[in-house]
Order: C-alpha cells, then structure tokens, then sequence
C-alpha cells in the first residue's frame, strides 16, 4: 500500500474511531467508539481492552461508569439515570436495550424530568452490575439497583426488575428464569484466549503487536 493511503487510512480510523478525541478517565487498547455514539461526561467513564461502541449508543456517565474488556455495547442502546454502570469482561449488550441506573419519583411526592431543578425533583440514583460473560438480549429494559449474575443470557423483549442468577437464562417481561446456561465451554474458551493475548504479567496485548509475532 502507498504512503498516502496509509496516511488517508490513519487520518480516517482517527475520524471514525471517538475514543481517540474524548478525555476517559482511563481507556485500554484496541477500542472502536463509532462517531455517532453519544458519550456524556467521559471523564467518570472507564474502558478496558478491546472494546466496540456502535453508532447510536447513548451513553450518560453518571456517578461512575466502568466497561470491562471484551464487551460489545450495540447500536440504539442507552445507559442512563446518573448512577453507576459496571460491565465485566466478556459481557455484551444488544440493540435497543435501556438500561436505568436511576429514576424518578413515580408516587407524587416532587416534580419529574430533568428540566425541573432542585429541590422541585427528588430522582434516586442507583445502580447496574452486569457481570462476567453475561449477554444482553436485544430491546431488554434493565431497571435500577439491578445485579446480573456471570454467565446470565437475557432474552429479547426482557424485563429485569430484580437480581440474576448466575449463569441462568432468563426471558419475559417481567423476566422469569427459564434454565440454566452451560459454563465450562466457555471458561475453559476464556481462559484459551487470556493465554494466547495476554502477556507473562496478565497484561493485555494489543492487536498491531499481536500481527508482528
């Protein structure tokens, strides 16, 4: 390839990619932040390894966002409520799925939305913790204060309202625990691939580098 198509192709990946122009409070490497997600307040907000961001994903970094590695957030996801957002590695979110980390008052006692200032609203902040290997199904709804469990599979058009078991697949609205989820296979996937792309000091290393070897 010539010298002005690699220029052109870095000066595009540059465009493209968001993670490059925002100020994270920490970033690892090889992460795709496509440029029509929407990111808000980036600098509470924590990336690890090998992560993608589609377009169309709004993200509010409230109290404290931490995304693990390997995880793969799709188009049209929101993630919102102001309060703390944790995803561990391996897990993954479909399209269309909200997930609230905080919420209004529903039963009369203050006004509503964000454009009423205090002490007018009273929303609560809460949180979301998707744990290791967990995969969202699409247009799932994820309310506040919520624990999903490793290993948990969400069917599409879910409702989750309480905690997860672990490694336990769940569907419906509000979402009922359907069977269990096999685990061995992919531990045993998981740790293949740790040996293979992490480095004598469990320290990731990056794609570019990986292509040399």
């Amino acid at each position: 390839m010539c010298v002005a198509c690699l220029m052109f192709w870095a000066d595009f990946r540059k465009v493209i990619n968001q993670f490059n122009n925002l100020e994270f409070k920490h970033v690892g490497q090889d992460v795709i932040i496509w440029p029509l997600a929407k990111i808000v307040s980036p600098e509470v907000i924590s990336i690890g390894d090998s992560v993608i961001i589609d377009d169309f994903v709004f993200i509010l970094g409230g109290k404290s966002t931490m995304i693990g590695s390997f995880v793969h957030i799709a188009s049209f996801v929101s993630i919102t409520g102001g309060g703390e957002f944790l995803i561990e590695d391996f897990a993954g979110v479909s399209s269309g799925s909200r997930i609230f980390t905080g919420n209004e008052d529903y039963f009369g006692d203050s006004l509503t939305n964000p454009t009423v200032p205090k002490p007018y609203r009273m929303p609560t902040r809460s949180f979301v913790h998707i744990k290791k290997h967990a995969i969202i199904g699409a247009n799932t709804v994820i309310l506040p204060g919520v624990s999903i469990g490793e290993g948990v599979a969400v069917g599409a058009n879910s409702l989750i309202a309480k905690d997860c078991k672990p490694w336990t697949i769940y569907v419906g609205s509000p979402a009922k625990e359907i069977k269990a989820r096999k685990r061995e296979r992919i531990l045993k996937l998981e740790a293949q691939l740790r040996s293979e792309i992490y480095d004598s000091n469990c320290k990731y290393i990056p794609r570019k580098m990986r292509s040399r070897c």
